[in-house]
Protein backbone atom coordinates (compact mmCIF):
# COMPACT_ATOMS: atom_id res chain seq x y z
CA UNK A 1 0.00 0.00 0.00
CA UNK A 2 1.67 3.90 -0.71
CA UNK A 3 0.32 6.27 0.86
CA UNK A 4 1.34 9.14 -1.78
CA UNK A 5 -2.26 10.24 -1.53
CA UNK A 6 -1.43 11.96 1.65
CA UNK A 7 1.31 13.79 0.25
CA UNK A 8 -1.02 14.69 -2.85
CA UNK A 9 -3.76 15.65 -0.16
CA UNK A 10 -1.29 18.40 1.60
CA UNK A 11 -0.07 19.94 -1.62
CA UNK A 12 -3.84 20.12 -2.77
CA UNK A 13 -4.72 21.70 0.44
CA UNK A 14 -1.60 23.93 0.49
CA UNK A 15 -1.97 25.66 -2.70
CA UNK A 16 -5.65 26.30 -3.29
CA UNK A 17 -5.56 27.91 -0.32
CA UNK A 18 -2.74 29.98 -0.67
CA UNK A 19 -3.97 30.47 -4.52
CA UNK A 20 -7.22 31.09 -3.27
CA UNK A 21 -5.72 33.82 -1.28
CA UNK A 22 -3.49 35.58 -3.12
CA UNK A 23 -6.57 36.20 -6.09
CA UNK A 24 -8.39 37.14 -2.95
CA UNK A 25 -6.38 39.71 -3.22
CA UNK A 26 -7.19 40.97 -6.77
CA UNK A 27 -10.79 41.07 -5.50
CA UNK A 28 -11.33 37.28 -7.54
CA UNK A 29 -13.64 34.65 -6.08
CA UNK A 30 -11.15 32.32 -4.47
CA UNK A 31 -12.69 29.59 -6.42
CA UNK A 32 -10.23 30.65 -9.37
CA UNK A 33 -7.00 30.36 -7.14
CA UNK A 34 -8.04 26.33 -6.52
CA UNK A 35 -8.78 26.20 -10.19
CA UNK A 36 -5.17 27.57 -10.91
CA UNK A 37 -3.67 25.37 -8.45
CA UNK A 38 -4.62 22.52 -9.97
CA UNK A 39 -3.72 23.90 -13.44
CA UNK A 40 -0.38 24.27 -12.17
CA UNK A 41 0.87 21.53 -10.09
CA UNK A 42 -0.63 19.60 -12.78
CA UNK A 43 0.48 17.99 -16.22
CA UNK A 44 -0.52 21.26 -18.00
CA UNK A 45 2.76 23.21 -15.69
CA UNK A 46 4.72 21.59 -13.19
CA UNK A 47 3.53 17.89 -13.00
CA UNK A 48 3.59 17.22 -9.57
CA UNK A 49 0.06 15.93 -9.66
CA UNK A 50 -1.40 13.73 -11.81
CA UNK A 51 -5.07 12.54 -11.60
CA UNK A 52 -5.29 9.40 -9.59
CA UNK A 53 -8.34 7.13 -8.46
CA UNK A 54 -8.55 8.49 -4.87
CA UNK A 55 -8.45 12.26 -6.51
CA UNK A 56 -11.25 11.28 -8.96
CA UNK A 57 -13.23 9.96 -6.41
CA UNK A 58 -13.27 13.07 -3.72
CA UNK A 59 -13.63 15.08 -6.67
CA UNK A 60 -16.56 13.30 -7.28
CA UNK A 61 -17.90 13.32 -3.77
CA UNK A 62 -16.69 16.83 -3.42
CA UNK A 63 -19.32 17.86 -6.33
CA UNK A 64 -21.91 15.63 -4.68
CA UNK A 65 -21.52 18.20 -1.56
CA UNK A 66 -21.26 21.38 -2.85
CA UNK A 67 -24.75 20.18 -4.96
CA UNK A 68 -26.27 18.69 -2.04
CA UNK A 69 -25.60 22.33 0.50
CA UNK A 70 -26.41 24.36 -2.37
CA UNK A 71 -30.27 22.07 -2.77
CA UNK A 72 -30.56 22.93 1.13
CA UNK A 73 -29.48 26.80 0.55
CA UNK A 74 -31.91 26.69 -1.89
CA UNK A 75 -35.19 28.83 -1.34
CA UNK A 76 -37.91 26.58 -2.65
CA UNK A 77 -40.40 29.01 -3.45
CA UNK A 78 -37.93 30.77 -5.63
CA UNK A 79 -37.07 27.76 -6.87
CA UNK A 80 -40.87 26.90 -7.99
CA UNK A 81 -41.67 30.60 -9.05
CA UNK A 82 -38.49 30.31 -11.32
CA UNK A 83 -39.25 26.59 -12.98
CA UNK A 84 -40.98 28.37 -15.91
CA UNK A 85 -38.13 30.85 -16.40
CA UNK A 86 -35.70 28.00 -15.84
CA UNK A 87 -36.87 25.83 -18.35
CA UNK A 88 -36.63 28.78 -21.39
CA UNK A 89 -33.46 30.09 -20.08
CA UNK A 90 -32.31 26.01 -20.24
CA UNK A 91 -34.27 25.49 -23.86
CA UNK A 92 -32.38 28.47 -25.54
CA UNK A 93 -29.29 27.83 -23.55
CA UNK A 94 -29.42 24.06 -25.06
CA UNK A 95 -30.29 25.58 -28.66
CA UNK A 96 -27.96 28.49 -29.14
CA UNK A 97 -24.98 26.93 -28.61
CA UNK A 98 -25.36 23.58 -30.13
CA UNK A 99 -26.44 25.67 -33.47
CA UNK A 100 -23.43 28.07 -33.12
CA UNK A 101 -20.55 25.10 -31.94
CA UNK A 102 -22.39 22.67 -35.12
CA UNK A 103 -21.62 25.85 -37.27
CA UNK A 104 -18.09 26.78 -35.89
CA UNK A 105 -17.32 23.32 -36.48
CA UNK A 106 -18.33 22.89 -39.86
CA UNK A 107 -16.02 25.45 -41.15
CA UNK A 108 -13.22 22.93 -39.42
CA UNK A 109 -14.35 20.04 -40.11
CA UNK A 110 -15.29 19.14 -43.95
CA UNK A 111 -14.25 15.66 -44.25
CA UNK A 112 -16.21 13.10 -46.23
CA UNK A 113 -16.87 10.67 -43.48
CA UNK A 114 -20.72 9.45 -43.44
CA UNK A 115 -20.51 10.73 -39.90
CA UNK A 116 -19.13 14.47 -40.47
CA UNK A 117 -22.25 15.96 -39.73
CA UNK A 118 -22.64 14.07 -36.42
CA UNK A 119 -19.48 15.26 -35.82
CA UNK A 120 -20.39 18.52 -36.06
CA UNK A 121 -23.38 18.37 -33.93
CA UNK A 122 -21.60 16.94 -31.45
CA UNK A 123 -19.13 19.48 -30.57
CA UNK A 124 -22.31 21.39 -30.44
CA UNK A 125 -23.59 19.00 -27.80
CA UNK A 126 -20.50 19.42 -25.89
CA UNK A 127 -21.15 22.80 -25.37
CA UNK A 128 -24.59 22.69 -24.35
CA UNK A 129 -23.42 21.22 -20.94
CA UNK A 130 -23.23 23.85 -18.14
CA UNK A 131 -21.11 23.30 -14.84
CA UNK A 132 -22.80 24.59 -12.12
CA UNK A 133 -21.25 23.86 -9.36
CA UNK A 134 -18.51 27.05 -10.02
CA UNK A 135 -21.17 29.15 -10.57
CA UNK A 136 -23.09 27.58 -7.17
CA UNK A 137 -19.54 28.16 -5.08
CA UNK A 138 -19.12 32.02 -6.68
CA UNK A 139 -22.85 32.88 -5.92
CA UNK A 140 -22.65 31.73 -2.13
CA UNK A 141 -19.65 33.50 -2.05
CA UNK A 142 -21.00 37.11 -3.31
CA UNK A 143 -23.97 35.92 -1.12
CA UNK A 144 -26.98 36.10 -4.39
CA UNK A 145 -27.68 32.39 -4.57
CA UNK A 146 -30.75 32.66 -3.02
CA UNK A 147 -31.58 35.34 -5.46
CA UNK A 148 -34.38 35.03 -8.23
CA UNK A 149 -31.30 35.10 -10.45
CA UNK A 150 -29.22 32.37 -8.92
CA UNK A 151 -32.45 30.14 -8.61
CA UNK A 152 -32.79 30.54 -12.02
CA UNK A 153 -29.30 29.77 -12.84
CA UNK A 154 -30.26 26.53 -10.62
CA UNK A 155 -33.21 25.29 -11.93
CA UNK A 156 -32.20 26.29 -15.48
CA UNK A 157 -29.04 24.18 -15.32
CA UNK A 158 -30.34 21.24 -13.64
CA UNK A 159 -32.78 21.51 -17.04
CA UNK A 160 -30.30 21.79 -19.00
CA UNK A 161 -28.77 18.33 -17.88
CA UNK A 162 -31.52 16.56 -18.76
CA UNK A 163 -31.77 18.13 -22.14
CA UNK A 164 -28.04 18.03 -22.60
CA UNK A 165 -28.53 14.29 -21.91
CA UNK A 166 -31.53 13.75 -24.54
CA UNK A 167 -29.23 15.53 -27.13
CA UNK A 168 -26.31 13.45 -26.57
CA UNK A 169 -28.52 10.05 -26.30
CA UNK A 170 -30.33 11.01 -29.88
CA UNK A 171 -26.55 11.59 -31.40
CA UNK A 172 -25.03 8.75 -30.16
CA UNK A 173 -28.06 6.15 -30.69
CA UNK A 174 -27.28 7.04 -34.27
CA UNK A 175 -24.50 5.89 -34.55
CA UNK A 176 -24.20 2.71 -32.33
CA UNK A 177 -27.44 0.73 -31.71
CA UNK A 178 -27.05 0.03 -28.24
CA UNK A 179 -28.53 3.06 -27.18
CA UNK A 180 -32.00 3.24 -27.14
CA UNK A 181 -33.33 6.66 -27.04
CA UNK A 182 -37.03 5.83 -25.59
CA UNK A 183 -35.26 3.63 -22.71
CA UNK A 184 -33.34 7.03 -22.14
CA UNK A 185 -36.54 8.94 -21.87
CA UNK A 186 -38.62 6.34 -20.11
CA UNK A 187 -35.82 6.22 -16.95
CA UNK A 188 -35.52 10.54 -16.85
CA UNK A 189 -39.24 10.57 -16.42
CA UNK A 190 -39.38 7.48 -14.17
CA UNK A 191 -36.06 9.07 -12.48
CA UNK A 192 -38.39 11.98 -11.34
CA UNK A 193 -41.30 10.23 -9.84
CA UNK A 194 -38.81 8.43 -7.95
CA UNK A 195 -37.37 11.92 -6.88
CA UNK A 196 -40.70 13.33 -6.32
CA UNK A 197 -42.22 9.50 -3.77
CA UNK A 198 -38.33 8.88 -2.19
CA UNK A 199 -38.23 12.77 -1.30
CA UNK A 200 -41.28 12.91 0.23
CA UNK A 201 -40.83 9.58 2.46
CA UNK A 202 -37.62 10.84 3.33
CA UNK A 203 -39.23 14.31 4.34
CA UNK A 204 -42.03 12.58 6.42
CA UNK A 205 -39.53 10.37 8.20
CA UNK A 206 -36.88 13.85 9.24
CA UNK A 207 -40.00 15.08 10.24
CA UNK A 208 -40.95 12.46 12.49
CA UNK A 209 -37.50 12.45 13.65
CA UNK A 210 -37.52 15.63 14.77
CA UNK A 211 -40.51 15.09 17.27
CA UNK A 212 -38.86 12.47 18.80
CA UNK A 213 -34.92 13.56 19.19
CA UNK A 214 -34.03 16.02 21.82
CA UNK A 215 -31.86 18.87 21.60
CA UNK A 216 -28.39 17.02 22.55
CA UNK A 217 -28.85 14.24 19.79
CA UNK A 218 -28.80 16.69 16.96
CA UNK A 219 -25.71 15.43 15.83
CA UNK A 220 -27.56 12.60 14.35
CA UNK A 221 -29.49 14.66 12.03
CA UNK A 222 -26.08 15.47 9.59
CA UNK A 223 -25.21 11.93 9.24
CA UNK A 224 -28.73 10.63 8.44
CA UNK A 225 -28.84 13.61 6.05
CA UNK A 226 -25.70 12.77 4.48
CA UNK A 227 -26.64 9.18 4.11
CA UNK A 228 -30.40 10.39 2.36
CA UNK A 229 -28.01 12.52 -0.35
CA UNK A 230 -25.52 9.33 -1.11
CA UNK A 231 -28.48 7.43 -2.05
CA UNK A 232 -30.59 9.71 -4.01
CA UNK A 233 -26.78 10.23 -6.13
CA UNK A 234 -26.18 6.63 -6.59
CA UNK A 235 -29.76 5.61 -7.27
CA UNK A 236 -29.72 8.67 -10.15
CA UNK A 237 -26.61 7.48 -11.24
CA UNK A 238 -26.97 3.82 -11.18
CA UNK A 239 -30.55 2.91 -11.48
CA UNK A 240 -31.29 6.20 -14.02
CA UNK A 241 -28.50 6.90 -15.76
CA UNK A 242 -29.47 10.89 -14.53
CA UNK A 243 -25.80 12.97 -13.48
CA UNK A 244 -25.31 12.08 -9.62
CA UNK A 245 -25.18 15.93 -8.77
CA UNK A 246 -28.52 16.26 -9.69
CA UNK A 247 -30.11 13.23 -7.60
CA UNK A 248 -27.31 15.27 -4.49
CA UNK A 249 -29.39 18.64 -5.22
CA UNK A 250 -32.81 17.25 -4.96
CA UNK A 251 -31.75 15.31 -1.58
CA UNK A 252 -30.50 19.17 -0.89
CA UNK A 253 -34.18 21.00 -1.34
CA UNK A 254 -35.57 17.54 0.86
CA UNK A 255 -33.49 18.66 3.85
CA UNK A 256 -34.32 22.34 2.96
CA UNK A 257 -38.28 21.87 4.33
CA UNK A 258 -37.08 20.44 7.34
CA UNK A 259 -37.12 22.36 10.72
CA UNK A 260 -33.35 21.32 11.09
CA UNK A 261 -31.69 22.40 7.74
CA UNK A 262 -29.74 25.21 9.04
CA UNK A 263 -28.28 23.04 11.74
CA UNK A 264 -27.76 20.45 9.00
CA UNK A 265 -25.99 22.71 6.47
CA UNK A 266 -23.65 24.40 9.81
CA UNK A 267 -21.81 20.60 9.84
CA UNK A 268 -21.20 20.30 5.81
CA UNK A 269 -19.96 23.62 5.14
CA UNK A 270 -16.50 22.76 7.13
CA UNK A 271 -16.77 19.73 5.58
CA UNK A 272 -16.72 21.54 2.16
CA UNK A 273 -14.32 24.18 2.66
CA UNK A 274 -11.68 22.22 4.53
CA UNK A 275 -11.72 19.50 2.19
CA UNK A 276 -13.90 18.47 -0.86
CA UNK A 277 -14.50 21.85 -2.48
CA UNK A 278 -10.52 22.25 -2.83
CA UNK A 279 -9.99 18.94 -4.02
CA UNK A 280 -12.87 19.40 -6.54
CA UNK A 281 -11.82 22.63 -7.87
CA UNK A 282 -8.35 21.55 -7.86
CA UNK A 283 -8.85 18.33 -10.07
CA UNK A 284 -10.42 20.39 -13.42
CA UNK A 285 -7.10 21.92 -13.56
CA UNK A 286 -5.12 18.80 -13.03
CA UNK A 287 -7.19 16.73 -16.01
CA UNK A 288 -5.69 19.20 -18.52
CA UNK A 289 -3.13 17.66 -20.68
CA UNK A 290 -2.05 20.56 -23.38
CA UNK A 291 -1.27 18.87 -26.46
CA UNK A 292 1.36 20.11 -29.20
CA UNK A 293 0.35 24.06 -30.61
CA UNK A 294 0.12 25.07 -33.68
CA UNK A 295 -1.64 27.59 -35.62
CA UNK A 296 -5.03 25.15 -36.16
CA UNK A 297 -5.13 24.53 -32.75
CA UNK A 298 -5.09 27.70 -31.54
CA UNK A 299 -7.19 29.35 -34.13
CA UNK A 300 -9.98 26.99 -33.28
CA UNK A 301 -9.39 27.55 -29.48
CA UNK A 302 -9.73 31.10 -29.58
CA UNK A 303 -12.90 30.54 -31.68
CA UNK A 304 -14.41 27.91 -29.38
CA UNK A 305 -14.35 29.90 -26.29
CA UNK A 306 -15.54 32.38 -27.97
CA UNK A 307 -18.88 30.40 -29.11
CA UNK A 308 -18.86 28.83 -25.88
CA UNK A 309 -19.05 32.09 -23.87
CA UNK A 310 -21.27 34.43 -26.17
CA UNK A 311 -23.59 31.54 -27.16
CA UNK A 312 -24.54 30.80 -23.09
CA UNK A 313 -25.32 34.44 -22.62
CA UNK A 314 -27.23 35.16 -25.76
CA UNK A 315 -29.36 31.89 -25.75
CA UNK A 316 -29.70 32.21 -21.82
CA UNK A 317 -29.83 35.98 -21.95
CA UNK A 318 -32.81 35.93 -24.77
CA UNK A 319 -34.22 33.66 -22.15
CA UNK A 320 -34.13 35.74 -19.55
CA UNK A 321 -35.59 38.80 -21.20
CA UNK A 322 -38.38 36.40 -22.05
CA UNK A 323 -38.93 35.83 -18.56
CA UNK A 324 -39.18 39.53 -17.54
CA UNK A 325 -35.32 40.16 -16.49
CA UNK A 326 -34.00 43.42 -16.93
CA UNK A 327 -30.46 43.83 -19.02
CA UNK A 328 -28.57 43.23 -16.14
CA UNK A 329 -30.20 40.32 -14.66
CA UNK A 330 -30.52 38.56 -18.21
CA UNK A 331 -26.38 39.18 -18.28
CA UNK A 332 -26.16 38.07 -15.04
CA UNK A 333 -27.82 34.83 -16.01
CA UNK A 334 -26.14 34.64 -19.23
CA UNK A 335 -22.62 34.62 -17.70
CA UNK A 336 -24.12 32.25 -14.96
CA UNK A 337 -24.73 29.38 -17.32
CA UNK A 338 -21.61 30.08 -18.97
CA UNK A 339 -19.03 27.82 -17.32
CA UNK A 340 -18.23 24.19 -18.77
CA UNK A 341 -16.17 21.88 -16.38
CA UNK A 342 -16.49 17.76 -15.97
CA UNK A 343 -19.15 16.80 -17.61
CA UNK A 344 -18.26 18.77 -20.96
CA UNK A 345 -14.88 16.98 -20.86
CA UNK A 346 -16.77 13.60 -19.82
CA UNK A 347 -19.25 14.13 -22.99
CA UNK A 348 -16.01 15.29 -25.19
CA UNK A 349 -13.92 11.94 -23.92
CA UNK A 350 -17.39 9.93 -25.26
CA UNK A 351 -16.98 11.28 -28.29
CA UNK A 352 -13.33 10.91 -29.07
CA UNK A 353 -14.21 7.26 -27.85
CA UNK A 354 -17.39 6.44 -30.32
CA UNK A 355 -15.81 8.36 -33.15
CA UNK A 356 -17.72 11.68 -33.02
CA UNK A 357 -14.58 13.72 -32.59
CA UNK A 358 -11.09 13.39 -34.16
CA UNK A 359 -8.63 13.87 -31.23
CA UNK A 360 -6.94 16.93 -32.39
CA UNK A 361 -10.17 19.05 -31.10
CA UNK A 362 -9.99 17.36 -27.71
CA UNK A 363 -7.01 19.57 -26.81
CA UNK A 364 -9.10 22.97 -28.05
CA UNK A 365 -12.29 21.58 -25.26
CA UNK A 366 -9.71 21.20 -22.63
CA UNK A 367 -8.62 25.05 -23.12
CA UNK A 368 -12.20 26.26 -23.70
CA UNK A 369 -13.29 24.79 -20.51
CA UNK A 370 -10.50 25.75 -18.29
CA UNK A 371 -11.05 29.28 -19.19
CA UNK A 372 -14.35 29.08 -18.98
CA UNK A 373 -14.26 27.92 -15.85
CA UNK A 374 -11.92 30.64 -14.12
CA UNK A 375 -13.27 33.58 -16.33
CA UNK A 376 -16.73 32.88 -15.16
CA UNK A 377 -16.47 33.45 -11.40
CA UNK A 378 -14.46 36.78 -12.40
CA UNK A 379 -17.01 37.74 -14.72
CA UNK A 380 -19.85 36.80 -12.08
CA UNK A 381 -18.41 39.34 -9.42
CA UNK A 382 -18.69 42.31 -11.85
CA UNK A 383 -21.80 41.51 -13.04
CA UNK A 384 -23.42 41.31 -9.72
CA UNK A 385 -21.47 44.54 -8.50
CA UNK A 386 -24.14 47.11 -8.04
CA UNK A 387 -23.59 51.00 -8.38
CA UNK A 388 -23.60 51.15 -5.13
CA UNK A 389 -20.40 49.42 -4.71
CA UNK A 390 -18.86 50.86 -7.23
CA UNK A 391 -19.63 54.32 -5.46
CA UNK A 392 -18.40 52.67 -2.15
CA UNK A 393 -15.32 51.90 -3.84
CA UNK A 394 -14.82 55.48 -5.28
CA UNK A 395 -15.69 57.02 -1.35
CA UNK A 396 -13.32 54.73 -0.31
CA UNK A 397 -10.22 55.58 -2.52
CA UNK A 398 -11.69 59.36 -2.28
CA UNK A 399 -11.40 58.78 1.98
CA UNK A 400 -7.92 57.05 1.17
CA UNK A 401 -6.68 60.16 -0.55
CA UNK A 402 -8.43 62.61 2.08
CA UNK A 403 -6.44 60.67 4.35
CA UNK A 404 -2.67 60.71 3.06
CA UNK A 405 -3.46 64.73 2.02
CA UNK A 406 -4.29 65.07 5.80
CA UNK A 407 -1.21 63.00 6.87
CA UNK A 408 0.88 64.93 4.84
CA UNK A 409 -0.48 68.54 5.87
CA UNK A 410 -0.15 67.04 9.68
CA UNK A 411 3.83 66.05 8.81
CA UNK A 412 3.95 69.59 7.21
CA UNK A 413 2.65 71.61 10.27
CA UNK A 414 5.16 69.35 12.39
CA UNK A 415 7.98 70.00 10.50
CA UNK A 416 7.20 74.56 10.27
CA UNK A 417 6.25 73.86 13.91
CA UNK A 418 9.46 72.03 15.10
CA UNK A 419 11.52 74.62 12.69
CA UNK A 420 10.19 77.87 14.41
CA UNK A 421 11.28 75.75 17.71
CA UNK A 422 14.52 75.36 16.79
CA UNK A 423 14.95 79.40 15.83
CA UNK A 424 13.39 80.41 19.20
CA UNK A 425 16.15 77.98 21.20
CA UNK A 426 18.48 79.81 19.20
Amino acid sequence: MTYNYLLDLALILLSTKVLGLLVKRFQMPQVVGALLAGLILGPAVFDILQETDFIAKMAELGVIVIMFTAGMDTNIRELKQTGKSGFIVALLGVLIPLIMGTGLMYLFNKGESENVLLQNVFIGIVLTATSVSITVETLKELGKLSTKVGNTILAASLIDDILGLIALTIVTSMVGSEVSIIGVLIKIVLFFVFAAIAGYLFYRILKWCTNQVDDKNLHRFPIAAFVICLIMAYSAEHFFGVADIIGAFIAGLVIANTSKSKYIASKFNPLSYLLLSPIFFASIGIKVIIPSMDWTFVLFSILLILVAIFSKLIGCGIGGKFCGFNNKESMQVGFGMACRGEVALIVANKGVAMGLMDEKYFGPVIVMVVFAAIFTPIILKIVFKSKDDFKDDFHQSDLIDSYDKVGKMDKLQHKLLDTQKIKLNN
